[in-house]
């Protein structure tokens, strides 16, 4: 499966942005899909994740209450709302694709997009 990230900018602090990862390729439904991002100088770190059918979430704690992931199975698109933004999330966004259920761990997923970069200024 190939994916594309788009979505990302320049936005003040407590400003919003919606990610979206377009997939083609292999059927999108049959992967649970992820969110990653890597500040610079930072390690990747997961962000947020959904099923395959979009019935299961789980975020990240530095994100709960502000970022929310959903998917349209019928568009092979997940999505990442970003609300009350702030300066620390500034880093590229990477989503993902994997096999599993649902998982946090970065070596769990087989297919990544080429990351799109998101900049909070304070």
């Amino acid at each position: 499966v190939q994916l594309q990230a788009s979505g990302g900018g320049l936005v003040q602090a407590g400003g919003s942005l919606r990610l979206s990862c377009a997939a083609s390729g292999r059927t999108f439904s049959s992967y649970g899909m992820g969110w990653f991002r890597q500040a610079p100088g930072k390690e990747r770190e997961f962000v947020a994740t959904i099923s395959k059918s979009g019935g299961s979430t789980f975020s990240a704690d530095a994100v709960k209450g502000r970022f929310t992931i959903s998917r349209d199975n019928a568009k092979n698109t997940v999505y990442l709302q970003m609300n009350s933004l702030k300066p620390e999330d500034t880093a590229v966004y990477y989503c993902a694709a994997s096999n599993r259920f649902i998982t946090t761990r970065t070596s769990d997923y087989d297919y990544w997009g080429q990351g799109t970069q998101v900049t909070v200024s304070s």
